[in-house]
């Protein structure tokens, strides 16, 4: 069985020194292959170096690079320009974290949202697939989207943890929906439960958001509280339990749908337990 984590904020600080190890858990709990989410131009430069670094195969880390709306403030007339040049790295396989928190609102609104269009402009350009964050803006991303989503390959709202109104929308503009380890919260993620039944097949993307949203369905939890790609599995669980599909059912389409999405190649699964180098 294998799958692929499509969200692992690899260059968060908490994992330095500790990443080779982490790749090597993941890869014996049957996570094949990689994205390394970039959040901040700097931050995608590293996401970059870290799949050079860590993967010699070239097979099973790539990244993604764009601005987060927490960062958009930061957005100048320079972005554009070092983001195509990141962009045409190969190991860059989407235009992303891009999008609107208006939950936050870490940078102003009109920031993230000249931001975000500049963004989608250049994925339509490039013609490449776009790694959507959202919380409290759906229906502003999707007026936004609208106008972009014709000219672009494909793009995913990246876990999602909205309302049904909010799914049933981005399913009828043709995205693609992540799920997380939210939907193993009791707390929050509950409402998720049913939703997850109505992705259709060939919509549906797995990932950890690690270190973020450790499955608080885990047990025994890991004392460290962090989360890790290895953790994908429990996710895998969930999700298959709230759609009443077996878990290889899951592993299989969920990791096709994503191989598709980002363009990655095949990995053979024998050997899948061992680290890239």
């Amino acid at each position: 069985m294998q799958l692929i984590d499509i969200g692992v904020n690899l260059t968060h600080p908490s994992f330095a020194d500790q990443r080779q190890a982490l790749l090597e858990r993941a890869f014996a709990a049957g996570v094949c292959q990689m994205l390394v989410t970039g959040t901040s131009l700097d931050e995608s430069e590293q996401a970059a170096e870290l799949c050079h670094e860590l993967d010699d195969s070239g097979e099973r880390l790539f990244s993604t690079a764009g601005v987060h709306p927490h960062d958009a403030k930061s957005w100048n007339s320079d972005s554009t320009a070092r983001l195509k040049a990141l962009l045409a790295e190969p190991r860059v396989r989407a235009v992303g974290e891009c999008g609107l928190d208006f939950n936050r609102d870490f940078s102003p609104r009109p920031q993230q949202e000249k931001a975000l269009e500049e963004q989608l402009a250049l994925a339509a350009a490039l013609q490449m697939p776009v790694f959507l964050h959202e919380r409290d803006a759906d229906q502003r991303l999707l007026e936004i989207l609208r106008d972009y989503r014709d000219r672009l390959p494909a793009a995913v709202v990246h876990c999602f943890t909205g309302e049904k109104r909010a799914l049933f929308n981005y399913l009828d503009l043709d995205l693609h929906i992540g799920i997380t380890g939210w939907i193993c919260d009791e707390r929050r993620g509950s409402h998720l439960h049913p939703l997850v039944r109505e992705i259709p097949v060939g919509r549906l993307m797995l990932e950890s958001d690690s270190p973020f949203l450790l499955p608080r369905s885990l047990r025994p939890k890991p004392k460290s509280g962090r989360n890790e790609p290895a953790l994908l599995v429990e996710v895998l669980r969930e999700v298959a339990l709230h759609r009443g599909e077996t878990l290889q059912s899951l592993a299989s389409h969920s990791t096709a749908c994503a191989r598709h999405f980002f363009n990655l190649p095949s990995v053979a699964e024998a050997g899948a337990d061992q680290p890239a180098r």
